[in-house]
């Protein structure tokens, strides 16, 4: 099982599919919280109790694949759920994929369905994430083996002790 994460600067979409990977579906969406990371928690708690493998986090790219300040905030993201993953002791990768036009898709598929545009706010970023989700999917079935970049929690990418090592000297 594995899950799709679109990263917004208020808000946070969640997805999931089934065990063997081949639907997509919505199923929440999370306030952003910045400063106490509450939406990371429930991530990863969905992560452990849904026994997934790999979750992945969009990586908005401009058109000729540069990097924002969106891009920043989804890498930190992605960062901080690996971190979390590791500490819970959840085995599961964390993987950032090219999302460029999930959310343009998902506004004009929710049109496509009839959805007002001022209902759209409570569900675009469910609709992104799954759109992140299939993307993934498809480069697994492609062949590949792996989709995306991996982000490893920060033990693992020299990142030290980290601050809530109880091992750490004060």
């Amino acid at each position: 099982m594995r899950l799709g994460v679109d990263v917004g600067t208020v808000r946070v979409g969640l997805a999931a599919c089934d065990p063997d990977g081949i639907l997509a579906s919505p199923l929440r969406t999370l306030t952003r919280d910045k400063k106490k990371n509450y939406d990371v928690r429930v991530v990863a708690r969905e992560a452990a109790e849904r026994d997934a493998v790999e979750v992945f986090v969009g990586l908005p790219r401009t058109l000729r694949g540069a990097e924002s300040a969106s891009a920043e905030m989804a890498r930190t993201f992605a960062g901080l759920l690996a971190n979390r993953l590791a500490d819970d002791g959840v085995a599961c990768d964390v993987r950032l994929v090219d999302e460029r036009f999930t959310t343009v898709e998902a506004h004009r598929s929710l049109r496509s369905a009839g959805l007002a545009t001022k209902d759209h706010r409570r569900v675009v970023d469910q609709v992104a994430a799954v759109g992140i989700l299939e993307h993934a999917l498809s480069l697994l079935k492609g062949g590949g083996g792996e989709a995306g970049e991996l982000v490893p929690p920060e033990a693992e990418r020299g990142g030290g002790i980290r601050r809530d090592d109880p091992n750490r000297s004060a």
